[in-house]
């Protein structure tokens, strides 16, 4: 009986040693980021230098998912904006601010070192319909809605992964695919917006064959599928209550055919390749700085700074070019890190 009572004590003391070791091991998972809602509102009443009352909120969301064991990593971005600004006016009282859904993930194998063979890929679009604001009674045009345009990659390559603060990805098979999707009953209601979106937004080839005059008709898709190079960069610092978070995004095509493009009227209008050819890159930047203080209040600066080749965008004059696109917002409101 005490062979058997040592026998059942000494089981015992082996699971909880077993136990006690598997609670101490840390788990290979860890989540961190911020989420909040920044709010501001102005009031004016007899105001001689002008100006029209206004409430202005943005909903923001920034999460970051890792695992990282044995050889293996694997992190996960998802960034989230939408803000909407209510303006106390006849026409447009409410306009959108800010609209982003921007996803991302890799994983990877570690081969030598901070060195890993690994795959990625990510989802770039909007939630909501984007108008070019004017004020007046007509109908502001549409420039943009969920899938128009949005920018879906996939690659493989190599990432430097130093820590979990800092990391540079090279991949020289990269794929990217634009897409300005406009569904029938859109088009149905907005007569031409279809092929407007896939003009902007450069969804579009050249025929291959000339017409009788030696001009090319263009060809309208849905979406335009590129192979190229991509760089990217990124860091996510926590210290105390600071978060910082940047990432920078470059992609070029393998593609070169600057064949001058002419209208009927001899006038040149462009490259066949429409600027997209290797060594011309698309630029993506994003950076947030987010402080947390009195437990549920949070300060947060972005910035985002984009620049794509052969999308082209109206100044003031109504003049089309490449231009760079830049956007910057700095709010006060409730928010929570972690």
């Amino acid at each position: 009986m005490k062979k058997y009572v040592l026998s059942l004590f000494a089981l015992c003391w082996t699971f909880g040693v077993l136990a006690q070791e598997a609670e101490q091991k840390p788990s290979p998972w860890s989540c961190n980021g911020v989420i909040g809602l920044n709010a501001s509102a102005t009031g004016l009443v007899n105001w001689a230098a002008g100006g029209n009352n206004n409430v202005n909120g943005v909903a923001f969301g920034k999460v970051r998912l890792l695992y990282n064991e044995n050889n293996l990593s694997w992190e996960t971005n998802l960034n989230m904006e939408y803000g909407l600004s209510f303006i106390d006016q006849k026409y447009d009282p409410f306009q959108k601010t800010s609209d982003v859904i921007d996803f991302k993930t890799k994983f990877g194998w570690q081969f030598h070192k901070a060195w890993f063979l690994t795959a990625a890929a990510g989802f770039k679009s909007q939630f909501d319909l984007g108008k070019a604001y004017d004020g007046s009674e007509a109908a502001d045009p549409i420039v943009s809605k969920f899938l128009a345009p949005s920018y879906t990659d996939i690659s493989v390559g190599i990432d430097w992964k130093p820590n979990s603060i800092f990391s540079i990805y090279l991949s020289p098979v990269a794929g990217q695919i634009t897409t300005a999707v406009v569904g029938d009953n859109m088009e149905a209601k907005h007569a031409g917006l279809r092929q407007q979106m896939q003009e902007k937004y450069g969804t579009w080839t050249y025929s291959k064959t000339a017409n009788a005059d030696g001009t090319y008709d263009k060809k309208y898709e849905n979406f335009k599928a590129e192979l190229g190079l991509t760089f990217k960069g990124s860091i996510n610092y926590t210290y105390k209550d600071l978060k910082i978070i940047t990432s920078l995004g470059l992609f070029t095509p393998y593609a070169w055919d600057k064949t001058e493009m002419f209208d009927a009227e001899n006038n040149f209008i462009g490259y066949r390749d429409n600027n997209r050819r290797f060594g011309n890159f698309d630029v993506d930047w994003d950076a947030a700085i987010s402080y947390q203080f009195l437990k549920c209040l949070n300060v947060t600066l972005s910035t985002s700074l984009k620049y794509y080749n052969g999308v082209k965008i109206a100044d003031k004059d109504g003049v089309l070019a490449e231009r760079v696109q830049f956007k910057s917002i700095l709010g006060l409101g409730v928010g929570y890190s972690f």
